[in-house]
């Protein structure tokens, strides 16, 4: 049987990108994980307790996970600790921290959620506007040579996978490669699932992580304006500061249940995201397979997981006029939640695993070829 590790930037939060590490790690069960560190506690430790785990020496380092992003030139330093030679085939997957290019890998497929954000002028979670001169001429430096280890890396696996043809155009105008298209996978049957009753009330639904970059202040500003109900799923690093300009109309749930989440999916009169320039997103594509019709900002990943008039209304602009008239143009249209599920379904786990497990299995006969012609 094939020897196969996982790897991992960190395990900090569980967003999309631990989502598919999920769905790998279900997929192939006998792989240990290897990641810079794993947030003790965190939403990410909790869904991968059952999983062999092995951290860097990076996590022995007190508060690693604040510590990474102002230490990222050490990630050259880390990632060779790491020795893969034992294994028949690597399959890394790669956002924030150059996670590609394992050392003494036979075979490697690499799934890329984004080249890292921060490298390329991508808006990120944090906002750096009010730094010192002195920290961001420090950060400039940094990233420039940054720049010329990711690309060496994202030079060395064998298969690159993007989990979108978004992140595909930037994988071949950031790193001069070709990339698969394999989309990130969501639990359709859950989400569609006919034993899960809606949420009651006449409401508007939005949330996810609630970092600066999704630009939920802007969604929250329009609904300030119009009165209408929103509720906000997820908890993150502008939660706050977000609480702190709603009006009465507007409510935070925190984090919820799956089935909880279902049935604001299902309840919702349309689900709203706003990011500018959005990797994929997963959200948006788990509120159709509930049937629920969705406002996007017109841009990026959001064009590949909505169909204009069938599935949901795009947004030309983030400013508050722009959000309600889509808001408007949701109440006015009737929808029809069966081909919005319909649509949804495309990017269920189903799908991903049969494409995710072709280009494995065509690797590993490769690999054993390749092995039996040297000897």
């Amino acid at each position: 049987m094939a020897k196969i590790a996982l790897v991992h930037d960190y395990l900090n939060e569980f967003g999309g990108a631990e989502r598919v590490l999920l769905k790998l790690s279900q997929m192939y069960p006998d792989a240990p994980i290897y990641t810079l560190f794993v947030k003790e506690n965190s939403a990410a430790a909790k869904e991968f307790r059952s999983k062999k785990i092995i951290q860097s020496w990076f996590s022995h380092v007190p508060f690693a996970d604040k510590l990474i992003s102002p230490l990222r030139f050490l990630i050259p330093f880390i990632w060779p600790f790491f020795d893969f030679s034992d294994y028949d085939l690597v399959i890394t997957s790669s956002a924030w921290a150059v996670t590609k290019g394992m050392r003494g890998a036979k075979r490697e497929i690499s799934y890329i959620h984004t080249p890292p954000r921060y490298l390329y002028g991508y808006e990120e979670s944090k906002d750096w506007s009010g730094l010192s001169w002195l920290v961001k001429v420090y950060g400039l430096l940094v990233n420039h040579f940054m720049r010329m280890y990711d690309f060496n890396r994202a030079q060395k696996p064998d298969v690159l996978i993007a989990n979108s043809q978004n992140i595909s155009r930037r994988i071949k105008k950031f790193y001069n490669k070709t990339s698969d298209v394999i989309y990130p996978p969501i639990e359709y049957k859950k989400f569609s699932s006919s034993k899960i009753s809606p949420h009651k009330g006449d409401f508007f639904l939005t949330g996810g992580r609630l970092v600066r970059h999704k630009n939920f202040d802007k969604i929250i500003q329009a609904f300030n304006q119009s009165g209408r109900k929103l509720l906000i799923f997820g908890t993150g690093s502008v939660e706050n500061s977000l609480k702190n300009i709603a009006e009465e109309n507007i409510e935070f749930m925190g984090r919820v249940s799956e089935e909880k989440l279902v049935s604001l999916y299902k309840g919702a009169k349309a689900f709203i995201v706003a990011s500018r320039d959005e990797d994929l997103g997963m959200t948006q594509i788990e509120a159709q397979a509930a049937g629920c019709p969705v406002i996007a900002y017109k841009a990026e990943g959001y064009l590949e997981t909505i169909i204009e008039g069938k599935t949901g209304v795009f947004m030309k602009s983030l400013q508050p006029k722009a959000i309600n008239k889509a808001v408007e143009k949701i109440e006015s249209t009737k929808w029809d939640k069966r081909k919005i599920k319909a649509f949804a379904k495309g990017f269920s786990k189903e799908v991903f695993e049969k494409k995710v497990k072709k280009i494995v299995d065509k690797n590993l006969v490769e690999y054993t070829h390749a092995g039996a012609s040297r000897s």
